[in-house]
């Protein structure tokens, strides 16, 4: 009965995480369901973004790559040693998946750096990079989370729970911990970072709309790059840990 009044208090304290916002957002109501229509709407846009971009880029390939289509190759190379990096041989199944990852929030990001979605007036609430909703980092955390779960039983079957208990059984709780610890480090420093640069720029432009916050969208822009690219790199280390078994 302990048990499932603490799980129970751990769901209702997810719940009440999950309401965290800072200004005033935009909602659908969709039956009994609240629905964060903001982190929709600009999602819709990232993910319309890319997949126009790569449109573009492959409609008419090339044997010698030029422009858009070298561009794009550069990128998936890019994503490939990022993965053969952190996972090791067995990189080639996992780079859809660490590619889809830092596009999504390389765009994500630069998308709330490039253009303060705040400033866009709504009638009811305001827009943000999706980024800047801890919903939209917690589910890119768990999604890494099922992934590097699935890669360690695909990889050694029942035989992956064996890593909690080493090198000793003493360390199980730590280990145990150290799980949950990993979704929680990643979307909040995403979240925190893509926020905290967010605010910044928008009161910069409603104080000096002008010239001040130029070079702080830049350095936005740079921290945003950053952040995919740790958020990336992390959760093909994770992989590649859960399939190896090394720390």
């Amino acid at each position: 009965m302990n048990v499932l009044s603490c799980s129970i208090n751990t769901l209702n304290g997810l719940y009440d995480l999950s309401g965290v916002e800072v200004g005033q957002h935009f909602y659908w109501k969709i039956g009994g369901f609240q629905v964060h229509g903001q982190v929709l709407i600009t999602s819709w846009v990232v993910i319309a973004i890319l997949l126009g971009s790569a449109a573009l880029a492959v409609r008419n390939p090339q044997t010698i790559p030029t422009g858009g289509q070298n561009f794009f190759e550069y990128v998936l190379e890019f994503i490939r040693d990022v993965s053969k990096t952190q996972i090791g041989e067995e990189y080639g199944p996992w780079v859809p998946f660490i590619g889809t990852m830092f596009l999504f929030i390389f765009v994500s990001n630069w998308s709330g750096a490039l253009l303060p979605w705040k400033i866009i007036q709504l009638p009811h609430g305001e827009l943000a990079a999706p980024t800047n909703d801890i919903n939209t980092t917690v589910a890119l955390a768990l999604l890494t989370s099922v992934a590097y779960f699935y890669a360690g039983l695909t990889k050694k079957g029942l035989g992956y729970f064996g890593k909690y208990i080493q090198p000793t059984p003493i360390l199980l709780p730590i280990n145990i911990l150290e799980d949950f610890t990993k979704p929680l480090s990643l979307s909040f420093r995403l979240f925190g970072n893509i926020l905290a640069d967010e605010l910044v720029v928008v009161v910069l432009v409603s104080l000096v709309p002008s010239v001040v916050p130029i070079p702080v969208m830049f350095l936005g822009l740079f921290t945003s790059g950053i952040q995919a690219l740790i958020f990336a790199t992390l959760a093909a280390a994770y992989i590649g840990e859960s399939m190896e078994g090394h720390h």
